[in-house]
């Protein structure tokens, strides 16, 4: 389901970048989050906010299993 982070919640597992309050999330039935819909990457080598897909949109596109819990 897609959800707004409340309260920052550490990395994101599949690109790495901290999941800060305010995101958009998918919350997996598991309960794992990931980020969803568009990102902004916080710095690039030019300082710019950097746009890209969500992480688990493009997970999602290849696999069909949470990315830390692929036997659930």
């Amino acid at each position: 389901s897609e959800d707004v982070l409340s309260k920052d919640a550490g990395e994101c597992a599949i690109c790495l970048e901290e999941l800060q309050q305010g995101d958009t999330i998918a919350r997996l039935p598991c309960l794992c989050i990931y980020h969803k819909g568009q990102v902004f990457l916080r710095m690039d080598i030019t300082f710019q906010k950097v746009a890209f897909m969500g992480c688990i949109d493009e997970w999602f596109e290849v696999n069909r299993s949470c990315p830390e819990h692929p036997s659930d």
